[in-house]
This record gives C-alpha cells, sequence and structure tokens, in this order.
C-alpha cells in the first residue's frame, strides 16, 4: 500500500509539473503553498448598512475616505472574509480608476499619493504637500478653510505620518517628523484625531505643543471618552503614543471619533471638509500578515458605513472612498466563499503602481466615474467647493 501511495504521488507531481500540452485548463496544474500569515477566515461579520442617495441637492459637505495601501485585491479580500458584503461594494453606485504614480517614481509612497490628493498636483516620493522644487501647495483643507468651511482629519495611525500631514502641513521631508507635527498647531483645523504623541510630548525642542495648541483655543485630549465628552472643536485628539492600536484591540474607536468629527463640524453653515484614513492596511500588508489588514479594512468599512449613515440623514454630503496605492503585490489565490475564507501570495513587502478604485456616493458623485489621475481626482473635489 505504501508503494502504491509514492507511485501514486509521484504520478500527480508529474502531471503538475507536465501539463497535458492540448488543455487549456492550465490553472488545475497550479500549486500554490501557503503559510499561516496567508491564510484567514473570518472572526466576527457584520451587516453593511442601507443607505438611499439623496437626490437633488447640492454638495455641502466633502468627506474623503483613504483606505492607505488598499487596493483591489485587499478590498476582495475582506468582501470574501465578510460573507462578500461591504458597505463599500454594497452602496456606493459610481465608480472611477485613478493612476498613482508620482512625478519621480511610476511606483509611488504615501507622500506623493497623499499630495496629489490633497493638493491637485503630483510630487516627488517623500514630499509632504510641496511641489517637486520644495514650494509649498495648498491643500483641500487648507482651500476649504478659505471658503469658510470647518475642516477635520482622522486616522488610526501617527498624524504626523504622511496621509493625513499632507492635508495641513508641508515639508519636502516626509520623516521630518517633529517638525510636521509641530505644524498641526497652527494648520487651523477644526479637529485632529489619531495617535502620535511620541512627537507631542518630551520634545527635544522643549516646545510645549499641548499648552501652544490650548493657547490657540484647542481642547487637547489624550483618550477617546475625554474626545467623546468634548462638546465644542476645536479638538486635538492624540489617543495613543504611535499609532493605535490594531483594529481587533482597538474595537470602535475611529467609529467613535468619525461620529464625534460629524458631530462637532456638521450643522456649519458653510459645510466642512473631512479627511478620513484607514491607515494600518498598509502597515499589515507591508509586514505580509492578511489577517490583520483585512481587519484594518473591515473597520475601514465600517467606519465607511457610519459616514453613509450620517450622510444620508444630511443630504448634502458627498462621500469619496479610494486609497493612495496598494501594498505588497498582494494576489488572491486561494479560500472558500461559503467558508469567508481567503488565502493570498504576497509578491513583496512594499507597493505597486497599478490604478485603484474611486467610489462616489451622494450629491456630485457622477462627476467621480472615468479614468484619470489622482491629482485629478482632487482637482474635481476642489472644484465642487467653489
Amino acid at each position: 500500500m505504501l508503494v502504491a501511495a509514492l507511485l501514486v504521488g509521484a504520478m500527480v507531481s508529474a502531471m503538475a509539473q507536465n501539463p497535458d500540452p492540448d488543455s487549456r485548463d492550465k490553472s488545475r496544474y497550479a500549486v500554490n503553498n501557503f503559510e499561516n500569515d496567508d491564510l484567514y477566515t473570518a472572526v466576527q461579520t457584520y451587516e453593511p448598512v442601507s443607505v438611499e442617495m439623496p437626490k437633488g441637492r447640492k454638495v455641502k459637505n466633502v468627506i474623503l475616505m483613504i483606505g492607505d495601501g488598499m487596493g483591489l485585491e485587499q478590498l476582495s479580500t475582506a468582501w470574501i472574509v465578510n460573507n462578500r458584503h461591504l458597505n463599500i461594494t454594497d452602496n456606493f453606485p459610481y465608480v472611477g480608476l485613478q493612476w498613482t504614480y508620482s512625478a519621480n517614481k511610476l511606483v509611488t509612497d504615501s507622500a506623493a499619493a497623499g499630495t496629489a490628493l490633497a493638493t491637485g498636483s503630483k510630487t516627488n516620493n517623500g514630499m509632504i504637500a510641496t511641489s517637486p522644487d520644495g514650494q509649498p501647495l495648498e491643500t483641500l483643507s487648507e482651500y476649504a478653510k478659505s471658503k469658510g468651511m470647518k475642516t477635520g482629519t482622522s486616522v488610526v495611525c501617527r498624524v504626523c505620518d504622511a496621509t493625513p500631514a499632507v492635508f495641513s502641513t508641508h515639508h519636502a521631508n516626509r520623516d521630518s517628523l517633529y517638525n510636521i507635527m509641530a505644524q498641526f498647531v497652527d494648520s487651523e483645523l477644526d479637529f485632529l484625531f489619531g495617535g502620535g504623541l511620541k512627537w507631542w510630548e518630551n520634545r527635544p525642542d522643549g516646545r510645549d505643543l499641548t499648552a501652544e495648541a490650548e493657547a490657540k483655543g484647542y481642547t487637547v485630549v489624550k483618550d477617546i471618552e475625554s474626545l467623546k465628552a468634548v462638546e465644542e472643536g476645536p479638538v486635538i485628539a492624540l489617543t495613543a503614543y504611535t499609532e493605535l492600536p490594531p483594529a481587533l484591540d482597538r474595537g470602535t474607536e475611529h467609529q467613535e471619533s468619525v461620529k464625534k468629527a460629524l458631530e462637532l463640524l456638521g450643522g456649519h453653515k458653510k459645510g466642512f471638509f473631512l479627511m478620513v484614513e484607514g491607515s494600518c492596511i498598509d502597515d499589515w500588508c507591508h509586514a505580509n500578515k492578511v489577517g490583520y489588514a483585512v481587519e484594518e479594512i473591515l473597520d475601514f468599512d465600517r467606519t465607511v458605513g457610519a459616514v453613509l449613515e450620517w450622510a444620508a440623514r444630511d443630504g448634502e454630503t458627498l462621500v469619496i472612498v479610494t486609497a493612495d496605492h496598494s501594498t505588497g503585490g498582494m494576489t488572491l489565490l486561494g479560500g472558500k466563499v461559503a467558508g469567508q475564507s481567503v488565502a493570498v501570495n504576497y509578491a513583496n513587502t512594499g507597493h505597486n503602481g497599478v490604478a485603484l478604485p474611486v467610489y462616489a456616493w451622494g450629491p456630485g458623485a457622477e462627476k467621480f466615474v472615468g479614468i484619470y489621475e489622482n491629482a485629478e481626482l482632487s482637482q474635481m473635489i476642489k472644484e465642487i467647493l467653489k
């Protein structure tokens, strides 16, 4: 029996290595070897919200939501894990595509991609809301503020990281974190949430950013319960030393922060601009850990659901969901639809240059259909805010 089993195994191996040359079914000969970090099954699923898009209304508020590192392949894995339903895939009727290359690289980083999304201009990798020659570029937050709108940012990473930084600060080097963090005191944001106490407190330059911010009228808090108790802005909430805990450990903290942002920014007669980032999808794809990455996507998607419910009640809010780039060269190669499990392969620990989907909901959403540059996405938002 052992000899027979060995012979059968040898025949199967030979077939895999030497497929029938006349067969068009080449995929049946593929063999994929998966490690523990490549496999994931749903821990706890949820039902997406169901909202109707308002008709015949003008845009008063714009909420731009960015899943850092969240390409279509990452979204597909989360869609399978959550029983083929997501707030993003189930509710957004208008979809476009954006190209992500930077001014000096085919494969962008978050600084250059974020700058394009925030300013409407491409720049070199590593640069924060500045042109390739180092000149400051006006951001969407700054433009909205010039129109009398309120502005906000809510992320789950350090607020001085590339994506949140490009909407409110300017620097030629994304790694100048102490300098970037200090700029938030003068940013005129009405709402700021995320991590980053490491660069806020006990600074090498001796500056007391909390005292400086409070002197400018900010309430500064360091935990989510204190943020929830704030009754009026402006507010800066830094609830972690660097990044917030992983999605399954932090619970509903990001949804709570965004709900508070909508409470404080909503109702302003000239509207608001809010940027929300699912920051750590990118981190876990860099680490090639699909389970952590999927849970970050699902947390971001639940935040999208909370935003949609608020926007549906408001009726004058445009919601856009996209990414800055895709991370990890990830491909979905196996799993079970009924079992809500996925098996993936990561080609690398970096980014890629593949186009990204743009999902739009609310008044003006139809303008975002088509294929365009990431910088054009920002330009279209600015045009709507005129």
